[in-house]
């Protein structure tokens, strides 16, 4: 595995880029090494600046889920960039895709987009408040919605991946109205609602993808719902990730629950920075120009990112993968468990739709507290054996793999093999030891 050209790229990098990169799991510091600079994808595959090819399971953390330079979209694309880039004003794709994304999510009767889920996430903020006339907002330790100053405390992903608490530069003012609950732990939010009467919502992802892969246990996500909608509070889902990863629509509708507020990015992008935050017609009068809740972006709702969304979101629902990527990714969950008993190894796979995660731990992983039992160095020898043999992870024990429909059955026997020789590695690693 060549990384000459990685290396060359990364001392360049770090005298106009912080710490050469522009997001911090990038740098690879949990796994050590060099971060990799990519040059090229197709379909499943992307390819390195020095020529090293993996089968992608990071798909730029979820928004490839038809692959790479998908023809559809991609012909739909170059057909959008010859009428213009952009244009400060509104057009007919913004109306299309928002029929898509509403029809997808039963509770949602107008969307808004935006450009990031960092900022869908911190309007809906902003729409709760505004909606409820009151400040505190309940999350969930591990969750991560972005790094606005009121939700960045006790978030999982990079922070975890980098060891951080929390960032410098929030004021303690900023998280003041933030109370931290622990995830499928049902008192710690009834404990918060019973000490303050000035919460406006609780956010969630409803399948945690920033700590890992971590489900909710149908207990405790209906008990939350019923719980806030007897405490007047707005529930807001986190579908960043989620977002059309386990069926067409969210994991809202397989969990039975229905968000007041919903947030999504991502996969509604296909590829280009496109958010969005929408509700019922109720909680969306609230806002600008409808409302006194002002939110405005110059980008928002850009013509190619509407384009390149539709032509995404059409593209899935034609090929409706969600049964195949089931199969895939229980496939992918009994051979890393089957090769770390072979091994010796301590592992636990959680899993939901197109996302998988296996921790280093014999602990059942059911929230940030029993994800951070993880053994890093393992995954670190794991993670560059998988590189060495063409399977490219995201950087962190604690973000989540993703499927993509341009996976070949060959695709995914190559990452089998390369499991069986990573967990030997690891293996190999603790003899040493």
């Amino acid at each position: 595995m060549k990384l000459e050209k990685s290396i060359e790229l990364y001392t360049k990098g770090k005298k106009h880029l912080v710490g050469a990169v522009n997001s911090p799991v990038r740098a690879f510091k949990s796994v050590g090494g060099v971060p990799i600079f990519i040059d090229a994808a197709k379909g499943s595959k992307i390819i390195d600046v020095d020529g090293n090819e993996y089968v992608d399971m990071v798909l730029s953390y979820g928004p490839m889920i038809l692959g790479h330079r998908n023809s559809v979209v991609e012909k739909t694309i170059k057909k959008y960039l010859k009428k213009g880039y952009t244009f400060g004003a509104s057009t007919k794709g913004e109306i299309i895709l928002a029929e898509l994304v509403c029809d997808a999510f039963p509770g949602m009767d107008k969307v808004r987009f935006v450009n990031s889920g960092t900022e869908a996430v911190l309007s809906a903020i902003r729409l709760a408040r505004a909606y409820t006339g009151k400040n505190k907002i309940i999350k969930f330790s591990g969750c991560y919605h972005g790094h606005s100053d009121a939700l960045l405390v006790a978030a999982g992903s990079g922070l975890a991946t980098l060891s951080l608490p929390g960032s410098a530069g929030v004021p303690d003012e900023a998280v003041k109205n933030t109370l931290i609950a622990e995830y499928n732990n049902i008192d710690s939010v009834e404990r918060h609602l019973a000490k303050h009467n000035d919460i406006a919502a609780v956010i969630i992802e409803p399948i945690a993808g920033n700590m890992g892969v971590v489900l909710p246990t149908k207990e405790f996500i209906e008990e939350l719902r019923d719980l806030t909608k007897a405490s007047g509070v707005l529930l807001i889902m986190d579908e960043v990730m989620t977002g059309f990863r386990s069926k067409f629509g969210g994991a809202q509708e397989l969990l039975g629950i229905k968000a007041d507020i919903t947030c999504l990015g991502k996969v509604i992008g296909g590829g280009f920075p496109v958010g969005a935050y929408g509700a019922r017609n109720e909680i969306m009068q609230m806002v600008a120009p409808l409302g006194p809740m002002y939110q405005a972006g110059t980008l928002s709702g850009n013509p190619i990112a509407m384009a390149c969304g539709i032509a995404t979101l059409k593209e899935l629902k034609k090929q409706d993968p969600y049964k195949d990527f089931e199969k895939t990714a229980a496939f992918l969950e009994r051979a890393m468990l089957s090769a770390a008993k072979e091994n010796g190894i301590d592992l636990q796979v959680n899993r939901f739709g197109s996302m998988i995660n296996p921790f280093f731990t014999k602990t059942k992983v059911v929230d940030f507290k029993t994800a951070q039992t993880s053994d890093t160095k393992k995954f670190k020898t794991f993670f560059w054996k998988m590189m060495e043999n063409g399977v490219f992870l995201p950087p962190s024990q604690f973000e989540a793999w993703f499927l993509a429909t341009a996976m070949s059955k060959r695709d995914i026997y190559k990452v089998r093999s390369a499991i069986n020789i990573a967990m030997k590695a690891v293996a190999d690693k603790k003899d040493e030891e």
